[in-house]
């Protein structure tokens, strides 16, 4: 009876099959992104993320219930103390304490609900990327067929040319990014330009 209620006690382990080598190249290319953006970000910003993530953790939510137990304890128990600590008044600070703890348990909901979301979010770029590498792959398969078939004439496709290559996530990221900073600039100086030519009374004027 022992060793059955053993076998019903331990956690069953999923069986997972080598990954193909596309879809390691496609996490790879995922996690050199992450790693770029969390390269760019400067040592204040990862500071504040640090902290900020603490404070969504249980163990945060387990530091603010030893705090507040050991506050009442001391409250309780002041006259037997050595020092003078702060009283815990229930009239006065319950209702700050239980805000307090109710917040918590709410945020660390939420950063479970968004790592959870953010692991959704991987996966469907994951099965993206993946859906584009087989359509060019389909592609490339049907040009070889249409040279290869005498029934079928053969002619030169540009477009089927560009679209048997897999895009590159990384190089699409990059593209994206230099041409957003390319619109973004002109947009930038010309708000500049506006502002030089304006009078010192109007640029007071928000």
């Amino acid at each position: 009876m022992n060793h059955l209620l053993n076998r019903k006690a331990r956690p069953r382990k999923i069986l997972t099959a080598p990954l193909p080598d596309p879809v390691t190249k496609n996490i790879e290319a995922i996690l050199s992104m992450h790693n770029q953006e969390v390269q760019d970000l400067a040592a204040h910003q990862r500071a504040i993320e640090a902290i900020a993530k603490f404070f969504g953790q249980p163990a945060f939510l387990y530091v603010l219930i030893a705090g507040f137990t050991i506050w009442i304890a001391s409250s309780l128990f002041s006259q037997f103390l050595p020092f003078t600590f702060p009283l815990f008044h229930w009239s006065e600070h319950g209702l700050d304490a239980a805000a307090l703890l109710i917040s918590t348990g709410v945020l660390i909901e939420q950063s479970r609900e968004e790592n959870f979301a953010e692991q959704r979010t991987q996966l469907m770029l994951q099965l993206n990327l993946l859906s584009e590498q087989k359509i060019a792959k389909i592609i490339a398969i049907l040009e070889e067929l249409r040279a290869d078939l005498p029934n079928v004439r053969d002619r030169y496709d540009p477009e089927a040319v560009i679209m048997q290559e897999a895009a590159d996530p990384i190089a699409v990221l990059n593209a994206l990014q230099e041409t957003l900073q390319r619109e973004l600039a002109p947009e930038e100086k010309s708000d500049e330009k506006e502002k030089s030519e304006r009078s010192p009374v109007e640029n007071a004027i928000p």
